[in-house]
């Protein structure tokens, strides 16, 4: 693997195709603390995860309202030699209601050091590979948010600083007053969530619906060396083993073309799926979330085959249910 293919590699020297997502460990999203079973849970995936070749470790601190960092944590606490495995990036900017007020977005100085203080006490680790912004703020101060990175880039506790769901408009003027660059974006892309392909292809063109995404935001990725993530790259296993039965004819059709094409390249269908993304000249680096040890296997083999042009676009055109324009 070129670890310039993927600009974060040349950051945090973690060349990873695919990235672990870890928003299903540490149990439901309740106020029960960690069980046993859920840190067994998370040896198991991690253990999958490094042998199948996946280092990139990505957190947010409400998953599991942060049991998912701090089961991960204590299996660093307990195997601390794995740190050096891996890299590890986190998200902070979400807050859940409560009695100060509704759920909300805040990406101010203070919460920003609040929350990366709280994400390294529970992951047990001194240092974030990457932290991320994990929604867009409407009340952001770009000079403040600079002032936060700064202090925390000074005291060695991040590393790298990204965002997530965030357009080139936003991260045009974030990065306006950032004396370090923005060097990821995770955002929705799957076979099933295509705003971001429709946004490209039927721009200009008539009796098209319009599209719910950031126009030129991908191109303003790739000019800019800014990685993209891939959220939801799974697609909840619609197209993998989900029953789609009482699903769109579309839909039925292209579960059908995904087990055609496994057989075919002799791959998983999981891999057909990730490989969909994978195969996008901006070099797409999906994260997978899946708890399931074969499935986190069947994923990685995403990383060996090579999708013919033919096939990425019927994979497309099936998906979106018409044809192009």
């Amino acid at each position: 693997m070129n670890i310039s293919k993927y600009p974060l590699s040349k950051h945090i020297r973690n060349n990873s195709p695919i990235i672990y997502g870890c928003m299903g460990l540490g149990g439901d999203w309740n106020k029960i603390d960690i069980t046993s079973e859920a840190i067994k849970q998370a040896h198991e995936a991690l253990d999958t995860a490094i042998e199948s070749g996946i280092t990139l470790i990505d957190h947010a601190d409400i998953y599991s309202r942060g049991k998912a960092e701090k089961v991960f944590g204590e299996v660093l606490k307990q195997r601390p030699g794995l740190r050096d495995q891996i890299a590890i990036q986190s998200k902070c900017g979400i807050r859940f209601a409560d009695e100060k007020g509704p759920k909300r977005y805040d990406c101010s100085p203070e919460w920003i050091l609040h929350s990366v203080d709280n994400i390294l006490t529970r992951l047990h680790i001194e240092q974030l590979d990457l932290l991320m912004l994990h929604r867009p703020d409407p009340l952001i101060e770009p000079e403040l948010v600079a002032e936060a990175f700064n202090e925390l880039e000074a005291a060695g506790k991040v590393k790298n600083f990204g965002v997530s769901n965030m357009h080139q408009h936003h991260m045009a003027f974030l990065q306006s007053s950032m004396s370090q660059p923005i060097v990821v974006n995770q955002i929705e892309l799957s076979l099933s969530h295509q705003p971001w392909l429709e946004e490209c292809v039927t721009s200009g063109n008539s009796g098209h619906p319009a599209v719910n995404f950031g126009s030129g935001t991908i191109e303003h990725c790739r000019q800019n060396n800014i990685q993209i993530q891939a959220w939801g790259s799974l697609c909840q296993g619609l197209f993998s083993g989900r029953d789609v039965s009482t699903e769109a004819v579309h839909i039925q059709k292209t579960a059908e073309l995904v087990a055609q094409l496994a057989a075919e390249y002799q791959t998983s269908k999981e891999a057909i799926v990730v490989n969909w993304l994978m195969s996008h000249p901006a070099n797409i680096q999906p994260v997978i979330g899946t708890t399931n040890i074969e499935r986190i296997k069947a994923c990685a083999q995403a990383s060996d085959i090579k999708v013919s042009r033919e096939h990425l676009y019927a994979l497309w055109v099936s998906a979106r249910g018409r044809e192009l324009p």
